[in-house]
């Protein structure tokens, strides 16, 4: 979650942790991360987790760039501080206004297991569609599972697609 996000519906913040679900930084201002020296990440980062912290009363490992941007100096700071920096493979293209159908026809030949899907809070259809989409991943025969149960927290090495591989 952003941090202008997290500050206009923190009742929603609150619910969705409450729920169970995993929140995560997306950054405090949603800047272009590769932009920003070690400093300016680490302080994205941990703004957007102070204010996570502030209404949930847990601070969170997980860290998502906006633009899936990432570069050594964005994955040291996360590292640095203890987050762990995720990326997505699979897009829903939600925040153009797609139905949940529409959603789903972009990611039902694609999605295998390990997968992350990427998708937005506050867009047109997202939350609206989530049930459905959920549904019909399960109906594919998969989990869904939080991101902290999915990705490798030691061992690993982040490859230039932003993907996680284990080291041997």
């Amino acid at each position: 979650m952003v941090g202008d996000w997290i500050e206009k519906f923190s009742d929603s913040v609150k619910k969705i942790y409450e729920e169970g679900h995993e929140i995560a930084s997306h950054s405090d201002t949603h800047p272009h991360v590769n932009n920003l020296n070690y400093e300016q990440n680490i302080e994205e980062i941990e703004k957007s987790n102070d204010k996570i912290e502030k209404i949930t009363g847990s601070r969170t490992k997980i860290y998502r760039a906006p633009y899936g941007e990432y570069n050594d100096t964005v994955i040291k700071a996360a590292k640095d501080k203890g987050y762990y920096t995720i990326q997505w493979n699979l897009d829903t293209l939600d925040y153009t206004g797609l139905t949940g159908n529409e959603m789903w026809n972009r990611l039902k030949d694609k999605i295998k297991e390990g997968d992350i899907i990427l998708s937005h809070n506050g867009t047109k259809h997202t939350a609206e569609s989530l049930d459905m989409l959920i549904k019909n991943i399960k109906e594919k025969g998969l989990e869904v599972v939080r991101v902290s149960d999915l990705i490798y927290q030691d061992n690993y090495e982040i490859n230039s697609n932003g993907t996680q591989i284990r080291n041997k």
